[in-house]
């Protein structure tokens, strides 16, 4: 844990040594901000929630989110540095998940700068603010489902614009499964069985879940699961292109 938190601790720094970080905060702020009371019609629609504030995130982190972990092992193998870390005394595991768990927390504190939007549907009305919570989870969650996609996406190249690429493919790939317009393509001949799982891949129908309020326990299970698997491929994958 030790050796995961030392790692955590560079690449969380290393976000703000560069003007990333700061571009990434204020164009999420402006978007969010953009969407929910342009968009959303937040004061149009006259209720007290902040729906029109969560249904706008799935779509902004297909972008967003790519650009934060294009990076994470890119630039590593393009500098030349990966081999400096993977000669120190740490393992891949304990790479792979400091890495993964600095931008998820770089990512959650730039949702929590959204607090504003929070106050804003309080101040205005009677929200119920365990249904917003529930929103932030799911959200912060979903965030954790992108971010360990994007970081397989950045281990299998050192160019960032085609790790950006992949990612932001992998997540709509994901995002729009459980869409009519995808299951469609496959109820003409496939079975229903796999039609189905299809469907439950989506990251929209699992996030629209929670950010109603409802914490189902599958919901929950579907995006540890996902995070799980990806950053056991991403091991996989770095330990593959150790020589490479």
């Amino acid at each position: 844990m030790a050796n995961t938190l030392v790692i955590f601790r560079r690449e969380f720094q290393a976000y703000f040594s560069t003007p990333l970080a700061y571009v990434f905060i204020v164009i999420f702020l402006g978007l969010t901000g953009a969407l929910t009371f342009y968009m959303g019609n937040f004061f149009g629609r006259g209720q007290a929630d902040l729906q029109s504030f969560f249904f706008f995130h799935p779509w902004l982190y297909l972008f967003l989110i790519p650009a934060v972990t294009m990076r994470l092992w890119a630039e590593e193998r393009k500098s030349g540095t990966i081999e400096v870390l993977m000669t120190l005394p740490i393992s891949t595991t304990q790479a792979v998940v400091g890495k993964v768990l600095a931008a998820w927390a770089f990512v959650a504190a730039a949702v929590a700068l959204t607090f504003p939007v929070w106050i804003t549907v309080n101040y205005l009305g009677d929200p119920d603010n365990g249904v917003i919570v529930a929103g932030y989870v799911g959200s912060i969650l979903m965030a954790g489902a992108y971010l360990a996609i994007g970081a397989c996406a950045s281990a299998l190249t050192r160019n960032q614009v085609i790790a950006f690429v992949v990612a932001a493919a992998l997540c709509f790939l994901f995002l729009t499964s459980g869409l009519e317009i995808v299951l469609a393509f496959f109820r003409g001949w496939a079975p229903v069985f796999f039609v189905d799982v299809i469907a439950s891949m989506s990251f929209l129908t699992h996030f629209a879940n929670i950010a109603k309020g409802v914490i189902d326990l599958k919901d929950l299970i579907f995006f540890a699961s996902v995070i799980g698997f990806a950053l056991f491929v991403n091991v996989a994958i770095v330990e593959f292109r150790k020589g490479a």
